[in-house]
């Protein structure tokens, strides 16, 4: 377990350093968290809470607290650091009983320490600092992250009942491996697997998530892994097809919009969510419904014609140039009766029953589309090119924008 901040200048140099040297830097302290919290909610969506709600207060507090203390202690061996201690470890608490990990509260320390470091270096500029005093200044800032990020990890294996070990990294590690491109080995799986205590199985989907606001991620199954913090959040799910696990899921992602990527072999889970993202991509768009989790290999037609979106943008003109010709109020009901009829094998009647129409009206307009495009309507060979340009058409219409108004 990490040892208690230090309390001697012996790690922290800026103690070291004229009491001045602070001064110019109050007036900034303000403008510093400021850009602290843009930077933190930008990389770790779930901070990310309006300024005058109660978190976004106490989160601007908190940062607020730890800054001044840096900045209090440039010329004060005998700063007093436990109450920064003292913020960290109860923030460490706080996480834990959230049921998140550690890594966004890691990544928020960082990433203050990276504004920091900026400031600092435009500081030294702004006031010809000389070298060895910027060099105290950020040595000493390494130091205080290194501290704080050990006291908010005391917080948090205090609160989870021991410390954060090996196996939750390699947890984290594995779970990265799975989705890394290049894929990994099997071998390098099935042995980073071991060291997490994690049972390698025969196929895996990744889900794609988008999280609400104030989300609390909840409490995994040993098997499933998550990164729920970062920018695009995912789940990796063994076995996604077996008894059980869509309810498993639709569980774990409830109050998020989710898309489930094509069940794979584990050492192929970056494609899995690859296409999980663009199906989740879709979902937003409003071209997928999202009510629910949405499985990709559910909606294969529409995956792939939103990819080859410009081919099918020059198809469509080549192959149905007389109905993009059309103008729009005329060219849709030809357009939907083509597919429905086309995707009823063809019967006038049960067209008619899913577009709610009469069925000669149906027979009008397939008769006209005849006129329209020849043989084309039934050309075997040409059967599953038309049925895919007319789905695109209906459901993503790539060339709804430069057709005819």
């Amino acid at each position: 377990m990490a040892q208690p901040f230090p309390h001697t200048s012996a790690e922290l140099p800026v103690a070291k350093l004229p009491a001045e040297t602070a001064a110019p830097l109050r007036p900034h302290l303000t403008a510093a968290v400021e850009e602290m919290v843009r930077e933190i909610e930008n990389l770790v969506p779930e901070y990310a809470r309006p300024p005058e709600s109660p978190y976004g207060q106490r989160m601007r507090r908190q940062i607020r607290q730890a800054v001044q203390h840096f900045v209090d202690a440039i010329g004060n061996p005998d700063q007093d650091w436990d109450a920064v201690t003292a913020i960290f470890e109860g923030i460490g608490r706080y996480e834990a009983r959230q049921g998140r990990d550690l890594d966004g509260l890691q990544t928020a320390i960082r990433v203050s320490g990276q504004v920091a470091c900026r400031r600092f270096i435009r500081d030294a500029r702004r006031l010809d600092w000389p070298l060895d005093v910027l060099g105290h200044i950020t040595e000493s800032l390494f130091v205080f992250l290194e501290k704080i990020a050990e006291a908010a990890a005391r917080g948090y294996a205090g609160a989870r009942g021991g410390p954060v070990g090996e196996r939750e990294r390699s947890r984290r590690r594995l779970r990265d491996l799975l989705v890394a491109e290049p894929p990994a080995s099997r071998e390098a799986v099935t042995e980073l697997a071991r060291t997490a205590c994690w049972t390698p199985p025969r196929t895996l989907a990744a889900v794609a998530v988008r999280t609400p606001p104030d989300f609390i991620p909840p409490v995994l199954p040993p098997p499933v892994l998550a990164d729920w913090h970062a920018p695009a959040p995912y789940l990796i799910v063994p076995d996604p097809d077996g008894p059980g696990q869509d309810r498993l899921i639709s569980t774990l992602v409830r109050d998020c919009q989710a898309a489930i990527g094509p069940t794979v072999p584990p050492t192929k889970g970056a494609l899995s969510l690859r296409w999980a993202r663009h199906a989740l991509d879709l979902v937003e768009r409003g071209v997928l419904p999202g009510k629910e989790a949405v499985r990709c290999l559910d909606h294969l037609p529409t995956l792939i014609a939103d990819r080859s979106a410009e081919l099918i943008d020059v198809a469509l003109r080549h192959r149905l140039a007389p109905l993009v010709d059309l103008p729009r109020h005329k060219r849709d009901p030809l357009v939907k009766t083509l597919l429905t009829y086309m995707e009823n094998r063809d019967n006038a009647v049960a067209a008619a029953d899913r577009l709610l129409v009469h069925e000669q009206t149906v027979r009008y307009r397939i008769r006209r589309l005849e006129q329209m495009l020849g043989g084309l309507v039934y050309d075997a060979d040409r059967r599953i090119e038309l049925l895919l340009l007319l789905h695109a058409w209906v459901h993503i219409r790539p060339a709804a924008e430069t057709a005819a108004p």
